[in-house]
């Protein structure tokens, strides 16, 4: 029998595992896993703030997409890299390839947004304006009120002529872009912008108006940008957003203070090369004429949205108050039995070794092993290494 199979195997073709065939491109792969991450948006018997959570989520990964592995290709490109990856494709087939994923996965999201999770969330008692023109009167009262003490102070109101530079607009950031002429001028028209300003909530809940109804803040901006602009006639105003090569190079052979060389590159990021523009459905070509002049854009790297621009805010429309019935309950890690609360950690794990398995236990015991060598006067020196931390994190405190 054993002479039978070791013939059996001679007598085999030699196998090749360098075939294209056998291969799927790594960028369309990662698009391919994020459409499985709408998938789960798109779900219907998933609780319906979990799914605008993961719709977020698809938008947040796609941007990450973007200043990376795009701006990575486009770079390959611009010099002159040819090479063919696994797969079989050289950096321009793979653009090309992308090209038409990232439309159809584009055109996903926005349409499991419009026809799904907004009639949806509307029936749940969250009702999204998409105009401020919808606003009742009481309402368009308390959004004025709201912008003038809230929102207008924070803002600045940019306009370009032969005077001033056409403004720097951040990587990844939401701003208004409007063409206003002079009130006593030719009726020659000029670009003006203003950028929606990240420290306050994208979401506002209306006061005067029915029972859960919200609207976002450019919305608000938009309704008042007139006051912005006092000497002009607002002709069309849009919302736009670009995304930036966010791909660092680091020499870190050549970095004499690795930490400053960082530094300065996470800087320039906001000076890189635009790689995306989004832009509203219908925005006027004149407008968008000057910012595809303005960075160059090629028409395929513009995308006409329809619907709000960044869809990340969801994010934080799932962590408003009051529909905890739409959410999935609250998961609470239990307590490790070695190391209930108060416990010496190194003496615990001086007597015996101890797993952790979270995130089903609590991560506290890893807080408190941190918190305790800081203060213990026999430690020198807490070497680890930390990734993502969030903006309030207790191990970074200790």
């Amino acid at each position: 029998m054993a002479a039978k199979k070791s013939e059996k195997i001679k007598s085999r073709p030699e196998g090749r595992l360098d075939l294209p065939a056998y291969y799927q491109n790594r960028e369309l792969s990662w698009l391919a896993f994020n459409k499985r991450v709408l998938g789960e948006a798109r779900d219907r018997s998933l609780p319906l703030f979990e799914r605008i959570k993961f719709l977020a989520i698809t938008s947040s990964n796609l941007d990450e997409f973007f200043m990376i592995r795009v701006a990575s290709l486009k770079d390959q490109i611009l010099a002159g890299y040819k090479k063919k990856d696994m797969a079989g494709m050289t950096p321009a087939m793979q653009l090309e390839a992308l090209g038409a994923a990232i439309g159809e996965l584009v055109d996903l999201q926005y349409s499991s947004w419009n026809r799904s999770l907004l009639p949806a969330l509307r029936e749940a008692g969250f009702s999204l304006l998409r105009r401020q023109e919808d606003l009742t009167e009481a309402e368009a009262a308390f959004v004025d009120a709201y912008f003038q003490e809230q929102v207008y102070p924070v803002l600045t109101p940019m306009a370009v002529d032969s005077s001033r530079p056409f403004p720097l607009v951040r990587n990844k950031s939401l701003n208004l872009g409007a063409l206003v002429s002079k009130k006593d001028g030719d009726g020659e028209l000029e670009f003006a912008m203003v950028q929606v300003p990240g420290i306050l909530p994208r979401v506002l809940r209306l006061q005067g108006g029915g029972q859960g109804r919200y609207i976002l803040l450019e919305e608000i901006i938009r309704r008042n940008m007139r006051k912005l602009f006092l000497n002009y006639q607002i002709i069309c105003c849009h919302a736009f957003r670009i995304m930036r090569n966010g791909d660092l190079s680091i020499r870190e052979e050549e970095a004499s203070d690795l930490l400053l060389e960082i530094e300065k590159q996470l800087k320039s990021r906001q000076w890189g090369q635009v790689i995306r523009l989004e832009v509203e459905k219908g925005m006027d070509k004149r407008l968008l004429a000057i910012l595809q002049q303005e960075w160059d854009m090629e028409v395929e790297y513009i995308y006409a949205i329809d619907g709000p621009l960044d869809l990340g805010f969801l994010m934080k429309a799932y962590g408003l108050e009051g529909f905890e019935d739409y959410k999935n309950p609250p998961f609470v890690p239990f307590p490790h039995p070695d190391l209930p609360p108060g416990t010496d950690i190194f003496a615990a794990i001086r007597a015996k070794d101890i797993l952790l398995s979270h995130p089903f236990q609590s991560f506290e015991p890893v807080v408190d092993f941190v918190r305790q060598a800081a203060r213990d006067e026999k430690v020198l020196a807490i070497k680890q290494t930390l990734y993502r931390v969030s903006g309030d994190s207790p191990i970074i405190k200790a």
